[in-house]
């Protein structure tokens, strides 16, 4: 994760962030890993390098199609930057490029899966056409059937999940959608700030990935202002743990935390 001077946060701050950071990356493989019987493998368009990458060797070593979903939208720019910085993948070009074309020529030329196994959607600019989008690619190529593999940012993984449910909802048959974020990330405290456990290059800056779960939060509620059925219906019921909900509900009343991301207007 990248290192910015972010303010020293409470012991009990930290273990909340990582409650919902933990949860939001649905990881339904958990330490297992065993990806076996996955038939295909989706990665959704992000700038997470250790998912991308994630995503790409899972296909690559379990020989099995990777549909690549992405195109051009809010958060394209992000992807550009992670490329640009990264050591191996800089050489790829990025300007005016749909996400889902530059991860294909990752794909294929630094992970070497067959043309024919990179299946690409360089249209959809949102979680809801990624879902959609992929779900219609899969039906094109005659797949909908077996386990397929669902890699996102880590942040936005348990939304996707609850997106292919809404998407496949009233089908008469689809896939066992797996969730794999690839990476969770852990925080803690260190000297200069928050640093990320683990892997650290390709990652969002400490701010923006505090914003990012923050702000995931309302977005999966079953309320009004929520994406669930009782709101704008863009994805499928989740149930929020009481850990989860708690653990809400402190970061939200830490003085520090917010006052921090209201400077940076994060929040």
């Amino acid at each position: 994760m990248v290192q910015t001077h972010f303010p020293l946060l409470p012991e009990s701050t930290l273990a909340a962030i990582n409650t919902v950071g933990q949860w939001l990356a649905q990881d339904d493989l958990g330490d297992t890993r065993d990806v076996a019987a996955v038939d295909r493998v989706i990665l959704a368009g992000n700038a997470v390098m250790p998912t991308i990458d994630a995503a790409c060797r899972l296909a690559a070593e379990h020989d099995v199609p990777l549909l690549i979903s992405g195109g051009i939208g809010h958060s394209t720019a992000f992807l550009y930057a992670a490329i640009a910085q990264h050591p191996r993948y800089h050489t790829v070009p990025v300007t005016g490029r749909a996400e889902a074309s530059i991860l294909a020529d990752i794909a294929r030329q630094f992970w070497q899966i067959p043309d024919a196994h990179v299946w690409v959607d360089d249209q959809s600019t949102n979680c809801g056409e990624n879902a959609r989008f992929s779900w219609n690619m899969l039906k094109q190529h005659h797949q909908t059937s077996g386990r397929v593999l669902v890699v996102q940012d880590p942040t936005m993984q348990r939304r996707t999940m609850a997106t292919f449910a809404r998407v496949c909802g009233e089908e008469s048959a689809s896939p066992q959608w797996v969730s794999h974020p690839g990476y969770t990330p852990v925080l803690k405290n260190g000297e200069n700030g928050r640093v990320c456990s683990g892997e650290s290059a390709g990652l969002w800056p400490v701010e923006r990935y505090l914003s990012l779960i923050l702000g995931e939060l309302p977005r999966l509620c079953d309320d009004m202002n929520g994406y669930g059925p009782a709101g704008r219906d863009f994805i499928a019921h989740v149930e929020f743990p009481d850990e989860v909900t708690a653990a809400w509900a402190r970061l939200k009343q830490d003085p520090v935390l917010t006052d921090a991301l209201n400077h940076r207007s994060l929040l």
